[in-house]
């Protein structure tokens, strides 16, 4: 049983892991949680489908071997599950639910992702939708085909073994299936999925006992990791770790560590008071932003506290801005996270975006840290103390928002000056920068219409964020 993989798939939608699934008819309940694992792992883990979709088949029809191919959008047709007529693969992105939602995802290539047996029958058109034949799995059916398709390859084969292991655990028998590429992985052009790709780690046992700050054997340690699940030997001085198939989070001995303390579990551990003496006081910056947060609700606002990492979508894309210095999270497990913010507005209109049917005007902010690349700096980013706020309103204007501004200055003690401003997220015009000195310390103004239309905001919203950290240095 294998897949063949078309040569011009390498830089669309490069790899695909596959396997079946025998033995055991599936009833209701199974089904229900099947589906519910397969949304899970593609929504979450799987970046909604970005870097990983999954389709699961009736493997008793196929006939191999499948072969996923870069197909034409315009001639390529079929009827996806969901649907009794047949549309091309670019009329399924704008007529299917499914195609609305997940299209962004290749709409862009010249050729999509296409999977059909060696008779031209279809399974699917990956990552958005299966045939309404082949991929319709229902109550009763014995034998599986499962494949997963995505960007990221070590990504796929951990989500194939998850997979894989479920459906184990579940009572099935796992039938391997090879897939052959025409192109280089990391892995040859030949792998055999499920594929076991992950490396031992080795633990050296003295660092382990001066990190939990007691003595443990290597007995004690092994009979740890043991009730962990994870299988582990023993090397004179160290230990050496092997990760189960459905983990690929063990990056650094100290990884090892902790399975040794939940494996023993916290319990276990003596408590030790500390030895240090520390007086217990708020930082100048924290009582500075206290009193910010004082004035904004002695003005009528509502304080709100967000996440500092977002997404790409909310933080770059709807603000119309350029994202340059943002900073990204290397390996974010949902894309909702993949971002640490550099303002502190996007989370404001998200909360606004939510709002329509509260009693207006709306008036929101928060203080909190923002975080942005600076080269200058000797670590490439700089962390800073921030406030936004937010008003919607009918009648809402740049004076409101100036009014607001000089308020806020006059009770923290200090003057400004306005000068122009020229930012994606405003109006021009309706706009400035905040001045202290000849310093800038923040901006304010009407929010521009594309960025409301962006959020599905259709009341009207002025903004202001400030960095209290200059503010209260003065600079």
């Amino acid at each position: 049983k294998s897949v063949e993989v078309d040569k011009n798939l390498k830089d669309i939608r490069p790899y695909i892991a596959a396997f079946v699934a025998k033995g055991k008819k599936i009833d209701e309940p199974a089904l229900v949680d099947l589906i519910q694992s397969q949304e899970k792992l593609c929504g979450n883990y799987g970046s909604k489908r970005k870097t990983i979709a999954m389709g699961v088949y009736r493997e008793d029809i196929i006939k191999y071997p499948v072969r996923y191919s870069a197909a034409d959008p315009d001639k390529t047709r079929f009827t996806p599950l969901g649907l009794e007529k047949e549309l091309s693969l670019r009329g399924i992105l704008a007529e299917h639910p499914k195609g609305v939602e997940f299209g962004s995802i290749v709409k862009n290539f010249p050729a999509y992702p296409f999977l059909t047996d060696s008779q031209g029958e279809v399974l699917s058109f990956p990552p958005i939708i299966n045939s309404a034949r082949l991929g319709a799995v229902e109550v009763g059916d014995s034998n599986l085909f499962i494949e997963l398709t995505g960007t990221d390859i070590d990504t796929l084969l951990l989500a194939c073994s998850v997979m894989a292991c479920d459906l184990a655990d579940a009572g099935y028998t796992i039938e391997p299936v090879t897939v052959n590429y025409q192109y280089d992985t990391p892995y040859g052009r030949n792998i055999t999925t499920p594929f076991y790709f992950q490396s031992p780690v080795k633990l050296d046992l003295a660092s382990a006992v001066k990190m939990l700050g007691q003595s443990i054997t290597a007995d004690e340690a092994t009979k740890a990791i043991g009730r962990m699940g994870n299988p582990v030997a023993v090397d004179k001085e160290h230990l050496v770790l092997t990760p189960p198939e459905f983990r690929n989070d063990f990056m650094h001995p100290v990884d090892v560590i902790e399975e040794i303390v939940m494996g023993r579990g916290l319990k276990s551990f003596e408590a030790v008071m500390p030895e240090d003496f520390t007086v217990g006081r708020l930082s100048p910056q924290e009582e500075f932003s206290r009193k910010a947060r004082e004035i904004m609700t002695g003005m009528g606002f509502q304080e709100m506290i967000y996440n500092y990492l977002g997404s790409k979508k909310d933080i770059v894309d709807r603000m119309k801005t350029s994202g340059d210095d943002v900073i990204q999270i290397s390996n974010p497990m949902t894309e909702n996270y993949e971002i640490v913010r550099n303002s502190i507005i996007p989370n404001l209109l998200g909360s606004e975006a939510v709002s329509a049917n509260a009693v207006y005007p709306h008036k929101i902010f928060e203080s909190g840290k923002i975080a942005r690349k600076d080269h200058a700096d000797n670590y490439g980013s700089v962390t800073k103390n921030h406030i936004a706020f937010l008003v919607a309103d009918r009648e809402i204007g740049f004076n409101d928002a100036s009014a607001l501004v000089s308020g806020l200055f006059f009770y923290l003690g200090r003057e400004y000056t306005l000068a122009p401003l020229s930012d994606p997220r405003f109006i021009q015009g309706r706009s400035a920068r905040i001045m202290l000195g000849k310093n800038p310390v923040g901006v304010m103004g009407e929010i521009h219409p594309e960025v409301l239309e962006a959020w599905n905001i259709v009341m009207p919203v002025t903004a202001a964020e400030i960095d209290l950290d200059a503010v209260r240095l003065g600079n």
